[in-house]
């Protein structure tokens, strides 16, 4: 399971991103960059980031790692903006933290390379969880101590914000003509041979039950939090087979 600390310093807003993270200390003497329940789309941001990030690390993705924060908003008394404030003042309880890269720099196309096999790499795992949110414009792709990592998963799995048409949604191409990594030959069918056959129920199982209960409840159309894991799950193992087969944009690299 995903360690669990408590946030003991609320240190300042990382106003990069739209749902207004910010940086805390933790009771761990760690320092994470801290993702609110309480922002833009709550929970489900954060359960796409378990997810996509848990699943990543697993297939051998290097991610930063993740931990369950639990939040007090008195700590964000001190901050002089009323946004900031109200966000924390809603995010009381348990949210998602990762790792904080000290030093990372963003990734730039044209100052960085990739391989094709890695570029292939991360297009495929792309297409799999639909992130639509690793375009050149917004790579959230960071180098770190010479390596590239993922950041920012919370754009990915759109089918979780209609379960009725999860289906049909989750079985549409996937259009990588914008992606970050499209002009180095993303070698996506050596991708594919070697991370779907590793994406199974089993592993799917284990990813999807390092989500909070409390993230999963009142879920309307499903019972328990169990039965939403395996909605989760579904759409996932469902792609891994095929989907090299409908990544669009970067055909003449396939």
């Amino acid at each position: 399971m995903l360690k669990e600390v408590i946030a003991t310093r609320y240190i300042t807003p990382l106003r990069e991103g739209g749902s207004l993270p910010g940086l805390v200390e933790a009771d761990d003497f760690g320092t994470y960059v801290l993702k609110f329940t309480g922002a833009g789309q709550g929970r489900k941001t954060l359960i796409a980031e378990i997810v996509c990030g848990e699943l990543a690390r697993r297939l051998g993705f290097r991610v930063p790692r993740l931990v369950t924060v639990e939040l007090d908003p008195v700590l964000g008394l001190g901050e002089p903006d009323q946004q900031v404030q109200d966000l924390l003042r809603s995010s009381g309880g348990t949210n998602l933290g990762m790792d904080f890269l000290s030093g990372a720099l963003g990734f730039d196309p044209l100052a960085f390379e990739a391989s094709p096999g890695e570029a292939g790499r991360i297009v495929w795992f792309d297409a799999l969880v639909n992130n639509v949110d690793r375009s050149w414009r917004n790579p959230n792709l960071l180098m770190w101590r010479g390596e590239l990592w993922l950041i920012d998963h919370g754009a990915t799995m759109i089918w979780h914000h209609n379960w009725p048409g999860a289906q049909a949604s989750a079985e549409r191409a996937y259009d990588a003509s914008d992606h970050a990594l499209a002009s180095f030959a993303p070698d996506v069918l050596g991708a594919a041979a070697e991370l779907a056959p590793l994406v199974t129920e089993d592993l799917l199982a284990e990813v999807t039950a390092e989500i909070p209960d409390a993230w999963l409840a009142a879920e309307p159309g499903f019972d328990t939090p169990d039965d939403l894991r395996r909605a989760y799950a579904r759409p996932l193992l469902a792609r891994a087979a095929v989907i090299h087969e409908r990544v669009t944009g970067i055909e003449e690299t396939k």
